[in-house]
């Protein structure tokens, strides 16, 4: 009886990530396409803005405030069948996927890349590239549920993380 109870209060609670971050400062991410910048902000502060690869073209990176819905080490590259860990694995060593475009977390990411040159530049298919050691350093910070801007804006970052909800200390 205890178990069916809490289960029965576990599903009904709105327990994050299902629901609004739990407190304020917990992470956000601002993808800036305009600088090919990801910021990471966390306890209420910028923890680090690195370089990052976007589309080719401006639409084939959505633009939105997505969620983080899965992430995985050394990822499977299905369109080419390639094992996660292999050097020609185009995803690198770590993904973290986004509901872009209403999907599963699986078609549009933040992930490494085996071509760290393409990092700055308008190259991708619609995901965002990081550099292997910048990915593997935030993946641990990033929870399932972490919400993503991926924006084309000339604002700064503090105006865009207060629009969106984010807490910022400046």
């Amino acid at each position: 009886m205890l178990k069916l109870l809490s289960c029965i209060l576990i599903v009904l609670s709105p327990i994050w990530p299902l629901g609004e971050n739990p407190a304020p400062g917990y992470p956000f991410i601002i993808i800036n396409k305009t600088s090919n910048e990801l910021t990471f902000i966390d306890e209420n502060r910028v923890q680090t803005v690195v370089s990052v690869a976007t589309g080719k073209s401006g639409d084939l990176t959505p633009e939105g405030l997505f969620t983080v819905t899965v992430k995985a080490i050394n990822p499977y590259y299905r369109k080419k069948n390639i094992q996660g860990g292999d050097p020609k694995n185009p995803l690198g060593t770590r993904w973290i996927g986004i509901d872009a475009k209403e999907t599963d977390g699986r078609t549009y990411g933040i992930h490494g890349t085996n071509n760290p040159a393409s990092i700055g530049q308008y190259v991708s298919l619609g995901c965002i590239r990081m550099q292997n050691e910048a990915i593997e350093s935030l993946y641990d910070f990033i929870p399932v549920g972490t919400k993503v801007l991926v924006t084309k804006s000339t604002k700064s970052t503090e105006q865009l993380a207060k629009e969106y909800g984010a807490i910022f200390n400046e």
